[in-house]
């Protein structure tokens, strides 16, 4: 937890008193009876972790992966609190709860990693968005309305409605907006291995145009034509292993020419 000297808060309405047991835990030697009194307390102060949890239920968590880390970060609190210092354990447990909820969410949560001041611009946005949702006028939120609203500049403004769009992300099935149920993979482009070929063909035609009409024809029977280089060798009267020869002997051939003239 930070150095920063922690203030005495009033206590929530259902906060169980568990002074008593806190003094108790830091006198009490390691063994049975500490770890069930520790138990405990952890268990009496659960309400108020899931409670806290429920401020970041809008950030795209599930709500129980949120208590399940507000509830660890509550067993932190528990240990490492000394009510000897005089503050209120809740004073104590509500930051460093929202801590690791804050932290979880920015380092699991985000679709994609942005800058810390890209998010805080976001939630400086959205929180000045909903206030002038809620004003009941009915006015358009503009770019200049949330200027006002925030006190920042309009860069931030935009940067900080920019960082919206990347937290959450769209499956590929999702539909798109204006279409028929057009997925949204079918809007997305893909490498078109017919293109690269064309410019393959294209940089060898001038090359192959140098061979030999025998390795014109082995080259095409071999790899347009389909056949085994048994067959091609049956068709110009030779043997397999000549067949092997050539098209080693004119690949390599190709392949230097090529690295040449890149």
């Amino acid at each position: 937890m930070a150095d920063t000297p922690l203030r005495p808060r009033g206590r929530h309405r259902d906060a169980p008193d568990t002074d008593g047991v806190f003094l108790r835990l830091i006198t009490m030697p390691t063994g049975p009876e500490r770890d069930r009194l520790r138990h405990e307390v952890i268990a009496a102060w659960l309400p108020m972790a899931e409670r806290v949890s429920l401020r970041f239920r809008k950030c795209g968590e599930s709500p129980a992966d949120l208590r399940q880390v507000a509830a660890l970060a509550l067993v932190h609190a528990v240990d490492r609190f000394d009510p000897r210092l005089g503050y209120a354990f809740e004073s104590f447990a509500i930051p460093t709860i929202s801590g690791e909820l804050k932290r979880h969410v920015r380092d699991h949560v985000w679709a994609l990693h942005i800058p810390r001041r890209d998010q805080e611009l976001r939630a400086a946005v959205r929180a000045a968005r909903t206030r002038l949702e809620q004003d009941g006028t009915g006015t358009e939120i503009t770019t200049a309305r949330l200027v006002a609203e925030t006190g920042l500049t309009e860069d931030e403004v935009r940067r900080g409605l920019d960082a919206d769009g990347v937290h959450h992300t769209l499956s590929l099935d999702h539909p798109v907006a204006g279409t028929d149920e057009l997925p949204l993979a079918d809007t997305l482009g893909r490498a078109d291995r017919a293109l690269e070929l064309v410019i393959d063909r294209q940089a060898l035609k001038p090359l192959l145009d140098t061979l030999s009409e025998r390795e014109r024809y082995v080259l095409y029977w071999r790899f347009f034509g389909n056949l085994t280089q048994k067959q091609i060798g049956a068709r110009l009267g030779v043997s397999q292993m000549q067949i092997s020869r050539i098209l080693s002997r004119t690949c390599a051939r190709l392949r230097r020419q090529l690295l040449a003239a890149a």
